[in-house]
């Protein structure tokens, strides 16, 4: 069924008018059209009857839905324009003004929103988000293979990384080399600002990359990934420049324990909450409980941060065909920060962990 088809019967199901679907992300789900439109309006407008769907967006980008494959109207809006009065002309044109329409209310802004209010006065609004993420959190076999391919070149940029380590570079310096190589080996772009840090910096577990130097004994905290195909990774790994110190050893061995073990859990029908409880008993365990600070993973696929969130309190079963990551952490300020993240995908006997670089502990020699 397509994605247009499935909206479709959502909104019969629901008996609701219509939905506009404004999200970038969502965007590209339904349409196939992946766009940035910054502060001008995106969205694709579907109706629960015959009238066609359509989608707006910057008259500039057009021909860009129709090059992605969108077989409906694409609506454009010029900058001198009210992009709200093109999108009622298009309503409009397929028939009487909707009474319902869901809409993304994690979206929308207010500013938007209450502009709807006033150009459809008497029209209820509700809430997609939560069809969107059910239909997005079972992945296909396409968009496993697409997750496959960007969890490759994530594993590669980690090597890239490790070679790129030595004495006196900057985290910032290796960072750029990474990306560097990840733009020649025809990456679309990273996932999200590449983090690599060092030293005392690997205990903040989103600290930012600067222009402290390397030294013998630090340990090198890797975070990054890569999009394919608009499609996400995210891999963190932490590795040793020089012999590390007993106690960062004991933190690091007790974090990839803690990560094989939320691994081994990972099975249809088991809840969210099992996976993170897996990863923090091992670490409360060893002592480390209060440095342990975020939830032990995050759903994964169009966006690097989607449903469903793997935390202590959620109580969703988990089911084949879902892709989400694994990355527990110790940031402990005396001793070192260490994380370790693959994504994996919840197959029908169990997982699938679709990042592949080492995690026995890499020391890089000086």
């Amino acid at each position: 069924m397509s994605k247009v088809k499935e909206i479709q019967e959502y909104l019969h199901n629901n008996n609701v008018d219509a939905a506009f679907i404004t999200t970038p992300d969502n965007v590209f789900y339904i349409t196939g059209f992946h766009s940035n439109p910054h502060e001008r309006l995106l969205g694709v407008m579907v109706f629960k009857d015959s009238a066609d769907p359509f989608i707006i967006c910057p008259l500039m980008e057009v021909p860009d839905v129709k090059a992605a494959g969108w077989s409906f109207e694409a609506v454009g809006h010029e900058d001198t324009q009210d992009a709200w009065d093109v999108v009622m002309d298009a309503v409009r044109k397929r028939g009487d003004l909707p009474a319902s329409i869901a809409i993304e209310k994690s979206h929308l802004t207010v500013e938007r929103f209450e502009r709807m209010g006033q150009l459809l006065p008497g029209t209820t609004f509700v809430r997609l988000d939560e069809q969107l993420n059910s239909m997005r959190n079972i992945k296909s076999e396409d968009e496993l293979t697409n997750l496959r391919k960007a969890a490759e070149l994530a594993d590669y940029a980690i090597a890239v990384g490790c070679k790129e380590i030595a004495e006196g570079k900057t985290e910032l310096e290796v960072l750029m080399a990474i990306e560097f190589e990840m733009k020649r080996k025809g990456a679309e772009k990273m996932s999200f600002d590449t983090m690599v840090l060092s030293g005392p910096k690997t205990a903040s577990p989103h600290g930012t990359p600067g222009d402290r130097k390397i030294q013998r004994g630090d340990f090198i905290l890797f975070d990054l990934g890569v999009v394919y195909n608009g499609y996400c990774s995210d891999i963190t790994r932490t590795v040793a420049f020089g012999e590390p110190s007993a106690k960062m050893r004991e933190v690091y061995e007790t974090v990839k324990n803690a990560e094989q073990a939320a691994i081994d859990k990972v099975r249809p029908g088991v809840k969210a909450f099992e996976i993170d409880k897996a990863a923090r008993d091992v670490i409360n365990e060893a002592g480390y409980g209060e440095y342990f600070t975020h939830r032990v993973g995050h759903g994964l696929g169009i966006s690097v941060h989607e449903f469903p969130s793997i935390t202590g309190t959620n109580e969703l079963e988990l089911e084949e065909g879902m892709v989400f990551t694994i990355e527990p952490g110790i940031y402990h300020p005396d001793i070192t920060g260490v994380r370790i993240e693959d994504d994996v995908v919840v197959t029908a006997n169990g997982v699938e962990v679709l990042t592949k670089f080492p995690k026995e502990l890499q020391i890089i020699q000086p």
